[in-house]
């Protein structure tokens, strides 16, 4: 992710990326992103952070067209997203809500499957084209790749909150996406199991998928590759995690004294107030 210039006549973005060039956004009829351009690439994992209220999932909703924006644009691949049709946008950016409703009384295999429709289910349950090899394969992809095939055959209510939130990876992933954004996909887990999800999108990185995840906590923030830091709806700072993790950023974003230091390979903030 490069953060852009805030003017036109942008350079022509790469071929893999998804783009927000001079965006503005209303919140109902706040002003919750002003002027944001950013680019997201895939086979980079992205973290947007910043303070509440600061319009990160204003930000992220408008890069999967479900937030219109009142000017600028969002791109994917080099076009406008708007010039996108629903299927075909669905097919591309797959998308994990704070709460992802699960139907609790069915399997976990069956859950999965449903991400093979994106944007071709009638009604929401019937699909419009047969069920194929193809789709068969990529559910078994889907499930072994987040741990889940153990479970496949249980029903949704007999999962703890970790493991649901594994199926519901799963299910985005078996869309095989090119970008998935995720809106604060390790909430309401425990360490173990926040540090579970982070490690999965990881591997799916180095398989090429691009992902844009919206974190508040900031030690899972450093572990992404680019971040993008959010004040008041504008972007603060942009980049690596050792330069927009600075006392300095986080003071002005957070209003908080903290101290960042180097443990191995990782960053860790640590809060002195």
């Amino acid at each position: 992710m490069r953060t852009l210039p805030q003017s036109p006549g942008l350079p022509t973005a790469p071929a893999d990326t998804l783009e927000a060039v001079n965006l503005h956004v209303h919140a109902g009829t706040f002003p919750a992103v002003r002027g944001v351009s950013a680019r997201f690439e895939t086979g980079v994992f992205s973290a947007v952070i910043g303070p509440n209220g600061a319009g990160k999932s204003t930000l992220l909703r408008a890069l999967l067209g479900l937030n219109r924006p009142e000017s600028g644009e969002v791109c994917l691949f080099g076009r406008p997203l708007q010039g996108w049709s629903r299927p075909e946008r669905s097919r591309a950016l797959a998308y994990l809500a704070q709460s992802e409703g699960l139907p609790d009384a069915t399997r976990v295999r069956d859950v999965v499957a449903l991400g093979r429709g994106a944007g071709e289910w009638r009604f929401g349950l019937l699909p419009t084209r047969p069920w194929t090899d193809a789709d068969e394969a990529a559910v078994d992809s889907a499930l072994d790749r987040t741990d889940t095939r153990r479970f496949e055959a249980r029903k949704v209510t007999e999962l703890s909150g970790g493991e649901r939130q594994r199926v519901a990876l799963a299910r985005a992933l078996a869309g095989q996406p090119r970008f998935l954004l995720l809106d604060e996909p390790t909430n309401h887990l425990d360490l173990a199991y926040a540090l579970e999800v982070i490690r999965y999108l990881r591997c799916e990185v180095a398989g090429g998928l691009g992902v844009v995840a919206v974190l508040h906590d900031l030690n899972l923030a450093a572990r992404a590759d680019w971040l993008l830091l959010l004040h008041q709806g504008k972007v603060l700072s942009a980049g690596p995690p050792e330069t927009v993790l600075t006392p300095g950023n986080l003071l002005a974003a957070y209003g908080v004294r903290a101290r960042v230091v180097r443990d191995a390979d990782r960053l860790l903030v640590i809060p002195e107030d």
